[in-house]
């Protein structure tokens, strides 16, 4: 049977229609796409975020609690919870911070170092003054005693000194803004908690802070082994600074200029430096040998 004009018009019309329905369908998919795409984007970015400053380990975490600093979240595997883990969720909860039970395969995607099962996010480092430093002695109605590092690059290094600092008592450290660690997951980890608690300046010229604590009082102590005195042959007494080179070129030209004095750990083996640590700890602590 022949179709009429009218109906071949109206068949017509119903296929264009269709047609533009199913190009709206096709325009609206791809938007959609789009849409869901810019909206990928910023989740990862927060996530990254999110992680970019962590700490892990139990006692770290614990230590991170006890100085009432702000965390964002804990996040906790998931299993048997015994020993200090019981303590770091009673704290956690006491304090309202939110943690999380996860896998722990979602830790050690966060972390290629050893967790021990728990890893808290917290803001990025809040730096001090100098200022602050010695504000901190005049609180406390104590002598100076501030701990500058000059090229100290391994974090490992930079937590090992702050933990030595912090348990002898040092006001704060000054770390330099080049050739220096800086505060991040691994040093607070090998702080043991430490950083909750230390002031650290973070500076743009060492040198001029060392004016400036000269300024202030403070007897500028430097360590290098072509010194002429012993550490424990000098008076370490009163407002002092003591400055710790790096282990592979010592303190730069400069600072060693103006510190007034020098001083030296005796070698007696074929070995003739010390881990940057433990040459900051045996000053340190005759520091704390002679004033107490």
């Amino acid at each position: 049977m022949r179709q009429s004009y009218r109906d071949k018009q109206s068949r017509k019309s119903i296929l264009n229609q269709e047609k533009n329905e199913n190009k709206r369908k096709n325009n609206f998919s791809k938007k959609a796409n789009v849409v869901d795409k810019k909206q990928e984007k910023p989740v990862e970015n927060r996530e990254e975020k999110v992680y970019e400053d962590i700490v892990y380990g139990r006692n770290s975490v614990l230590e991170l609690l006890k100085s009432n600093q702000d965390i964002n979240k804990i996040w906790i595997e998931r299993g048997e919870k015994i020993g200090s883990i019981k303590e770091i969720i009673a704290k956690a909860k006491e304090a309202k911070v939110v943690t999380v039970e996860v896998e722990k395969s979602k830790l050690d995607a966060m972390t290629k170092e050893n967790h021990q099962g728990v890893i808290a996010s917290i803001p990025p480092f809040n730096y001090c003054e100098i200022e602050d430093i010695l504000e901190l002695a005049k609180q406390r109605e104590e002598t100076p005693f501030v701990v500058l590092l000059d090229g100290i690059e391994d974090p490992h290094n930079l937590g090992a000194i702050i933990r030595t600092a912090e348990t002898a008592g040092v006001h704060g450290i000054v770390i330099p803004k080049r050739r220096s660690a800086c505060v991040n997951s691994t040093v607070s980890k090998v702080a043991s908690g430490a950083t909750s608690y230390m002031k650290i300046a973070r500076v743009n010229n060492l040198n001029d802070t060392i004016q400036k604590l000269k300024n202030a009082g403070l007897w500028i102590v430097g360590t290098a082994g072509e010194a002429k005195s012993y550490y424990d042959d000098e008076n370490l007494t009163g407002p002092i600074a003591v400055v710790i080179g790096s282990e592979g070129f010592g303190m730069s030209k400069l600072v060693k200029q103006n510190a007034d004095i020098l001083v030296k750990i005796p070698m007696k083996g074929k070995i003739t430096s010390l881990n940057a640590s433990v040459a900051a700890g045996i000053v340190i602590y005759e520091v704390v040998k002679q004033n107490h």
